[in-house]
């Protein structure tokens, strides 16, 4: 296959937990190239799992660094092989999963920059890490350092206030903390620790990229409000972590031109620009194109909310983010583990396990449901911390079951006005609201009609198979005119709108209003979500 090589413009990169994607666009924003490679299938010298290493103890969930590095070796080589011309990539950017961290052993630095072109990356590189099994998001096994680190800055909310988010285990400060604890000759021989978004600028840039904004506020250690690092957090974690953290940037910054490395291998433009990489959530946003006011909602194993936030209210669920393409506001994120499984179940037991049925039964109540309520959690779930099928009548009252239609009802009005509750208390304001859906329900206009009802704003529906990817190509174009002024909104006008799926039931917003204050009561008899810690997601979640 060759490549018109007039028409590239630009390149990104997604460094998932289980592969990575590369797709590459012109300026019209069409993509014109990509391509993958599974760790798991690709690279089976390593013996992952899923991308993954799940240790003895069920907690600690690590990947090997190496592997990643291969990766991108052998999806070069790949790209080079179909006649893809390097030369015509004007810039670059990318997306990790978000809170895995990487250790450079000292020295590390000239290796990375004299990386010789002679040679496969993976083999010049072998012996830059000071931890070789890089903590990924998965990881749950920093719960004492999640208490000291929550105890340090007087309180979890305290801790939230100025981070985004309370202490979680998966998070990276409490990830180094960890290593330092436990390993203090390993942590005194790092001089660099990277984020996987930063760790993958770094290895095009052929320098230590720095850190930017948006993916380091998911760290409980930057201070979301004035864009530093927290030394009181940083004190909390480790000696001497600011140095090897370095400046954190905005997340549109030019880091500077493509390392020579790849202009001598594979014939990229000595002028190719790197633009900051940034979280694969965060790389979504861009990707779904949130403008100032929307909701995205991808439906999905895990249902997950991005939120455009101007005045965030941080809280003990769910997280403030720096907004990775308005670095004067900001994106909440909010994970519910009880998704698409537990519509599964409900369909499988009310609905014979057919979705036609399940819409049918759906269209044959009323919005509000006259009046009843559930809240269905098959597992832990994360917003708000609880367990358990309870359900209440119109008078507050817990009932043991409900009519086939009146559950599934109960279950679809729940799970959405759990939702817009948690927004609402992360500081959204459901005023002029444009809901973005995505996922498998999405595919479902009852369920989206319930959802335009609960919020009482429209639905529109947009292909976000590759967000992560795609926002992040988008934030490449973005990085080389942002110093001008021009908004990612301009960049990306020529790109597929989304598609009006629903629009509210007339009298929507009473029947929202009513059903916000049954929420509200009825939320009082489920566990206290502070009582106990958030567990970690599943491996399938999101977030």
């Amino acid at each position: 296959m060759h490549i018109d090589p007039s028409a590239c413009c630009c390149r990104s990169w997604d460094l998932h937990p289980n592969l990575l994607k590369v797709i590459a666009i012109d300026e019209q924003l069409r993509v014109i190239y990509e391509d993958n490679v599974h760790f798991d299938k690709d690279l089976p010298e390593f013996k992952t799992q899923g991308g993954v290493y799940i240790h003895s103890d069920r907690l600690t969930v690590t990947s090997p660094v190496l592997m990643w590095v291969k990766a991108l070796d052998m999806i070069l080589e790949k790209m080079k092989s179909s006649g893809f011309n390097f030369s015509q990539v004007r810039a670059m950017s990318g997306a990790g999963q978000q809170h895995g961290s990487v250790y450079w052993e000292k020295g590390s630095i000239q290796i990375l920059k004299n990386a010789s072109s002679e040679l496969p990356l993976h083999q010049s590189l072998k012996g830059c890490f000071s931890v070789s099994d890089s903590p990924i998001w998965m990881d749950s096994s920093t719960a004492s350092q999640c208490r000291a680190l929550e105890k340090a800055l007087g309180g979890a909310q305290h801790l939230a206030n100025v981070t985004g988010s309370r202490a979680y285990e998966r998070f990276t400060g409490n990830q180094i903390a960890k290593i330092y604890s436990q390993n203090p000759e390993v942590y005194k021989q790092t001089e660099r620790i990277s984020l996987v978004s930063s760790f993958a600028a770094s290895l095009f840039l052929g320098a230590y990229a720095p850190i930017d904004y948006s993916d380091g506020s998911g760290m409980n250690l930057l201070q979301i409000w004035e864009k530093a690092w927290s030394k009181p957090c940083l004190d909390a974690c480790a000696p001497g972590l600011e140095e090897r953290l370095g400046c954190p940037v905005p997340s549109h910054s030019v880091l500077g031109p493509i390392s020579p490395y790849y202009s001598q291998r594979y014939g990229f433009s000595p002028d190719c620009k790197i633009v900051a990489f940034t979280g694969d959530n965060p790389a979504s946003l861009a990707g779904m194109r949130l403008q100032e006011g929307d909701i995205a909602i991808s439906l999905g194993t895990s249902d997950t909310l991005f939120l455009w936030i101007q005045e965030p209210t941080p809280a003990l669920e769910g997280h403030i983010l720096c907004n990775p393409v308005d670095s004067q506001t900001y994106m909440a994120l909010l994970c519910f583990k009880n998704g698409s499984l537990m519509r599964e179940r409900i369909r499988d037991e009310c609905a014979s396990g057919s979705w036609d049925e399940f819409s049918k039964a759906l269209s044959s109540t009323v919005a509000g449901n006259s009046g009843n309520l559930g809240f269905y959690f098959d597992v832990m779930e994360i917003t708000p911390e609880a367990v358990g099928i309870h359900r209440f009548n119109r008078d507050n009252q817990k009932v043991p079951r409900f009519p086939k239609e009146v559950e599934i009802r109960a279950l679809i009005e729940g799970q959405f006005m759990a939702k817009r509750i948690h927004a609402e208390k992360l500081g959204y304001k459901v005023c002029k609201t444009r809901i973005l859906a995505t996922g498998g329900a999405s595919h479902n206009k009852k369920i989206l009609q319930v959802l335009s009802d609960v919020f009482n704003a429209p639905v529109f529906t947009i292909d976000t198979a590759n967000s992560a990817c795609l926002g992040s190509a988008y934030r490449a174009i973005h990085g080389l005119v942002a110093e001008r002024n021009v908004s990612l909104a301009d960049v990306v006008k020529l790109a597929p709108e989304p598609r009006l799926a629903v629009t509210p039931t007339p009298g929507a917003e009473e029947v929202s209003n009513s059903l916000q204050g049954a929420h509200h009561r009825s939320s009082s008899l489920v566990p206290d979500s502070t009582s106990r810690r958030c567990p970690v997601p599943p491996q399938n979640a999101v977030c």
